[in-house]
């Protein structure tokens, strides 16, 4: 994988050469920046204080520009009536442009615009005259100068213009120094990190290409956020945009997942703030804005597979040769959302393990001769645990060997026994178990908690109760407990001070019985808590503003207060498997956020009696409805309607038109859904529309006459209308029912689509002229899905679609030949096109960069050796060519 190879060993000395005329800034722009790259640690070279008087200097310079990492070259007014500048500047792409230093080069425009510097105008042309005259008989030096100015005048840099100078400098040396990756002294001290690191490479190599999701699993405290920030920091700068999303699973159970989403797109699209108002504007804002964009994304300690769906849900949300590494405890959560490889990190052996420790408690590689025999005993004890071994040694350093010896009987005495003994001093109990063995079961007796009156704050992880529990201090703000074992909650607890109660994962049957007052309680989650049968009454708890449920797959009872519950602002219902009724009527004015996903059972959804117009996401995939009810319409503020999967829904009321906030309808997969409501056209705000893989056939004359829509996916809407019933109404020998399949029948025009940017028209087994001619005048179409057509030719004007991007027909059997390509085209995709005689107009990308050809199949090809070659020779000019041949190389002669 070149584009994010993990080096090895590093050659370089410095990490900034900086490169300036020195009588134009030295004494203020330049000392200023870089007094500041020094301050944050990076270390720079500047030709006026690294080099001894008296040295030959030019051999010295270029090997420091050879040492250095990135190149940062300040252009300045008179930078270029410097020769010596100049040859600097020559230097520093020569190393950008060899495979053996593979420099980074940053240009900072300080008081020239980058036009000048490309063009060599104004005062860049006056000292070309005199260079010229100086050097008549060396024109080859003079026009190498003026190509590295051009290179460099090409790159996206740093232009000062009006802005405030030390602002400025601040801005570069934030980006610089997320280019800076680890440095060779740290890697050093972190034990056995250079085999999982080679292992963890092997891993990312194998579609260097593709969008890869790379998970890291191992228990906790094995280190795995070590693996991946090292990871990160050796390869970031090889991406355009890098994000670490630490701590995922406490800052998602704090600040929520819409925090993650702001953090992520601040950091890969350097926005100061985001407008995201919740998890479903995020979804929709990654996947627009990073489907071009290389990068390097890692989601660190995740816990629950909703975090991964809603901030890395599909590979498709982001731009080719990204890498999303992902670090988590449960294999099975990973391999759930669909990562290509999985690296299941193994604890250190027992010489790494005895070193790392040894490094903690001794300051050395090897533990002191007195101490040899209980450090093993330790090393032991901790299992290969890199931070067991990393707490254990700190805690013992500098103590003498009897007290040694004693914190290792306490800890052989009591790894699984009790662990819970306090009075009324104590107010808050934490319990993380970052370094304890899988097969550790940590337990309290029933009475563990009867003395701590004034707890606040309990925290725990799988603590089980062999005895039941007889208290809990009435004085709870946060009760967290996961993986709570007993069915009921104590019947004396009274919670009336408790803002939040998060048991997922817990035994509970039912929380509580009648009317409960808990007029504190603002978020719930007993998520995936198997045994929970029905909701309690919710009349008491007034103030609730979050409530989770999800994969509460015995759960068939909802009370019906909490459908007219007025401050609940999201309801996640989500996985549900055995809920197939809701209460009657529905009225949450306060509600934003209602999932009901997977909850295949549901046939009804319920009648709502009143304006619920905060409410902007409705989730219904893969529920069990046939129709949604009139009522709908009071939903005025709905952005987002989510149908998908809904095998059974027939069709949508006609007052969908009432939706006059509606961004996002998916109706994917609704294999009986026969078209849409005429009035669809109507949603002046509908922007993506996907009715893939339902019955359509003949859809609605409105949806092309949507002039503000940006997506549409027709993909799949082929075959019979499943209603058959006229069929068994004719004698057998007098009719023949027709064969598959029957085509998707498109208008006459498409040019009201004037702002739509994705159009997926595949497997809808289009023939010869069913793409309609004016399809030139989509003029903001980015990306065109054609896959599975029967069509043989394209229209040929669609080289007028002057913003496309990404053209992409596999497996059109049929096709022969492609037209002339749009000028901005990047991808194109023809794998199985197996009657495809030629390419010759697609191998006018290989003069591109970025370049992405996939041919692969295409068995009319095969033979063309020619084709090949020239396909080879334009590929070695241009590196960034992705290309893939196969069945056309793979014939070529063997010299």
């Amino acid at each position: 994988m070149a584009s994010t190879s993990i080096q090895k060993g590093t050659h370089w000395k410095y990490d900034v050469f900086l490169s300036f005329r020195g009588e134009d800034t030295r004494t203020n722009f330049t000392d200023h920046l870089y007094a500041a790259l020094d301050q944050k640690g990076i270390i720079v070279f500047r030709d006026d204080k690294e080099l001894e008087r008296g040295k030959v200097i030019s051999p010295e310079l270029f090997k420091a520009i050879e040492d250095s990492r990135i190149s940062i070259i300040v252009l300045s007014r008179n930078y270029a009536s410097s020769t010596w500048c100049l040859d600097e500047l020559v230097k520093i792409f020569e190393c950008r442009n060899t495979n053996d230093y593979q420099q980074m080069v940053y240009p900072i425009f300080y008081d020239v615009q980058p036009t000048v510097v490309r063009k060599q105008t104004a005062s860049f042309q006056e000292a070309f005259s005199k260079h010229e005259e100086a050097f008549s008989e060396n024109k080859e030096k003079v026009q190498k100068w003026r190509d590295a100015l051009k290179q460099v005048a090409n790159i996206s840099g740093w232009e000062l213009k009006d802005r405030n100078e030390s602002e400025f400098i601040l801005d570069i040396v934030k980006e610089i120094s997320r280019k800076i990756p680890i440095k060779s002294e740290i890697l050093k001290k972190l034990v056995g990190i250079d085999s999982r690191l080679e292992k963890l490479r092997f891993l990312m190599e194998t579609r260097p290409n593709d969008v890869q999701m790379i998970g890291i699993c191992g228990m906790g405290g094995i280190g795995k956020t070590t693996l991946a920030r090292v990871v990160y920091d050796l390869i970031s700068h090889e991406f355009q945009g890098c994000c670490f999303l630490a701590n995922v699973r406490e800052i998602s159970e704090k600040g929520g997942l819409v925090l993650l989403q702001r953090q992520l797109l601040s950091q890969l699209l350097n926005l100061a703030d985001s407008t995201i108002c919740n998890i479903y504007d995020g979804i929709d804002m990654i996947g627009i804005r990073l489907r071009h964009k290389k990068v390097l994304l890692v989601i660190d300690d995740v816990v629950d597979v909703k975090q991964l769906e809603y901030l890395a849900g599909k590979r498709e949300w982001f731009g080719s040769g990204s890498r999303i590494i992902i670090t988590s405890r449960d294999e099975h959560l990973l391999k759930t959302h669909g990562v290509d490889e999985v690296y299941n990190l193994k604890v250190l052996n027992y010489d790494e393990a005895l070193q790392l420790f040894s490094m903690q408690a001794f300051k050395t590689h090897q533990p002191l001769e007195e101490y040899v025999e209980l450090s093993e005993s330790v090393v032991k004890y901790a299992g290969g645990l890199p931070l067991a071994l990393k707490v254990l040694g700190s805690f013992l350093f500098g103590r003498p060997v009897d007290e040694w010896r004693s914190t290792m009987e306490r800890l052989e005495r009591d790894p699984d026994n009790e662990i819970l003994d306090g009075g009324e001093e104590v107010e808050a109990i934490i319990i993380n178990y970052f370094f304890f063995k899988k097969d550790v079961c940590l337990t309290a007796s029933a009475k563990a908690f009867s003395k701590m009156t004034n707890l606040r704050l309990l925290k725990v992880y799988n603590v089980q109760l062999p005895e039941g529990l007889e208290y809990l201090s009435n004085k709870l703000t946060l009760l967290e407990w996961r993986g709570y074992p007993l069915k009921y909650l104590p019947s004396n607890l009274q919670l009336d001070k408790t803002f939040e109660l998060n048991m997922c994962y817990s035994c509970i049957e039912e929380l509580w019985k009648g009317i409960k007052v808990l007029k504190m309680l603002k978020v719930m989650n007993l998520s995936h808590s198997k045994n929970l049968v029905k909701t309690p009454d919710f009349t008491g708890v007034p103030n609730l503003e979050e409530l989770i449920l999800e994969g509460c797959t015995r759960l068939s009872g909802i009370h019906p207060s909490l459908l007219f519950h007025n401050k609940l602002v999201i309801l996640d219902l989500k996985d549900c498997t055995s809920l197939a009724a809701l209460p009657c009527k529905i009225f949450m004015e306060s509600l934003e956020t209602l999932v009901l996903t997977g909850c295949s059972k549901l046939k009804k959804f319920p009648e709502i009696v009143g304006s619920m117009e905060n409410l902007r996401n409705l989730c219904l995939e893969g529920t069990n409805l046939k129709e949604l009810p009139l009522s709908i319409e009071f939903l005025s503020g709905l952005v987002r309607l989510t149908l998908e999967g809904c095998n059974n829904l027939e069709r949508l009321p006609d007052i969908i038109n009432g939706l006059k906030s509606l961004r996002t309808l998916n109706l994917s997969g609704c294999s009986k859904l026969e078209n849409v409501p005429e009035n669809l056209g109507q949603v002046e705000t509908l922007e993506d529309l996907d009715i893939s893989g339902t019955a359509i056939r003949n859809p609605s004359s409105s949806i092309f006459l949507m002039r503000d829509i940006k997506a549409l996916s027709f993909r799949g809407c082929r075959g019979p209308p499943p209603s058959t019933s006229w069929y068994l109404r004719f004698p057998i020998n007098l009719m023949q029912r027709n064969s598959y399949p029957v085509a998707l029948k498109l208008p006459a025009s498409l040019s009201s689509l004037c702002s739509l940017k994705i159009l997926d028209l595949s497997d809808c087994n289009l023939v010869e002229g069913a793409i309609p001619s004016d399809i030139c005048n989509l003029f903001s179409l980015e990306e065109l899905y054609l896959c599975k057509n029967s069509f043989v030719s394209l229209p040929a004007n669609i080289n007028c679609l002057s913003k496309l991007e990404k053209l992409e027909l596999q497996d059109c059997k049929k096709l022969q030949s492609l037209p002339e390509l749009p000028p901005n085209i990047w991808t194109v995709k023809v794998d199985g096109c197996v009657s495809l005689g030629t390419l010759s107009d697609v191998f006018k990308l290989c003069k591109s960069k970025n370049s992405y050809i996939s041919c692969a199949q295409c068995l009319k090809l095969l033979g063309y050796n020619d084709l090949a070659f020239s396909v080879l020779k334009e590929y070695l000019k241009v590196s960034f060519l992705i290309l893939f041949l196969s069945n056309v190389l793979s014939l070529m002669p063997k010299k």
